[in-house]
C-alpha cells in the first residue's frame, strides 16, 4: 500500500485517537497532524500538506464546511474527506460545491473509512451509500421544485464564519480580534447578516446556525 499522510480534525479527543489507531494500522499510512477546530485544521493543512485531511463538520471556531472551503481555496494539495454524524441534503450539496472529495458517516467509519481513503488516494471520490442516495434524492427534488431555505447562499464565506462565532457566544470585539479586522467591520458584517438572513436578534442567528449544522445544539 502506498504512503499516505493524513490530517485528522475533530474536537473530540476520543474520536481523534480512534481514527489514528484505524489509519496507522494500514501499511504506509500515518497521521501527521491533529486539529481540534476548523481554523487550526486550515492552518495545519497549509503547513503539513497532507495527502488527505479528515474533517468533522461540527467544530468550534470554524466549522468543517468553511474549513473545507478555505483548504480547497488555498490551493493545498490535500484531498478533503468529511467524517461526521450529519447527512442533511442541503449540507451534502454545499460540501460537494466546496470541493470535498469524500463523505463518510461516523456510523459507517469502521467499514468504509479505509475504502474512502483508498479512493481518494487513487484520485477518485467516495460518498457513503446513505449520503450518495440523499444527494441523488435531493437532485431529483430540485428538478421538480425549489422550495428550500436558500438564505445560506446569500452569505459570503466571511459572513458564515461570523455567524458561527456569534452563535458560539463571541461578541463583535472578540470576533474582530480573532479574524484580524476592526470592530467597525464586524459590526457592518453583523448588520448585513441580519438583513440577509431576515433575523432580528442573535437568538434567531443561533437557531439558524443550528439548523444549518454550523454549531451543535
Amino acid at each position: 500500500m502506498a504512503k499516505l499522510d493524513v490530517l485528522v480534525a475533530d474536537d473530540h479527543d476520543i474520536v481523534r485517537r480512534g481514527l489514528r489507531d484505524l489509519i496507522e494500522k494500514q501499511p504506509g499510512w500515518k497521521v501527521v497532524g491533529e486539529a481540534t477546530n476548523g481554523r487550526e485544521a486550515v492552518e495545519k493543512a497549509k503547513q503539513l500538506k497532507p495527502d488527505v485531511s479528515i474533517l468533522d463538520i461540527s467544530m468550534p471556531s470554524l466549522n468543517g464546511l468553511e474549513a473545507a472551503r478555505q483548504i480547497v481555496a488555498s490551493g493545498s494539495p490535500t484531498k478533503v474527506l468529511i467524517l461526521t454524524i450529519h447527512h442533511s441534503d442541503p449540507l451534502i450539496q454545499q460540501m460537494v460545491k466546496a470541493g470535498v472529495r469524500g463523505y463518510v458517516l461516523k456510523t459507517d467509519a469502521a467499514s468504509e473509512l479505509v475504502h474512502a481513503m483508498e479512493a481518494l488516494q487513487r484520485n477518485k471520490t467516495f460518498f457513503t451509500s446513505k449520503v450518495a442516495q440523499s444527494f441523488l434524492d435531493e437532485r431529483q427534488k430540485a428538478a421538480k421544485a425549489s422550495n428550500g431555505d436558500d438564505r445560506a447562499l446569500r452569505l459570503t464565506p466571511r459572513q458564515r464564519e461570523i455567524v458561527q462565532l456569534l452563535a458560539e457566544g463571541k461578541n463583535s470585539r472578540e470576533i474582530a480580534s480573532l479574524l484580524g479586522t476592526t470592530f467597525k467591520t464586524i459590526e457592518t458584517h453583523r448588520a448585513n447578516i441580519m438583513r440577509r438572513l431576515e433575523c432580528h436578534s442573535v437568538t434567531e442567528l443561533v437557531r439558524y446556525a443550528i439548523r444549518n449544522d454550523l454549531v451543535q445544539a
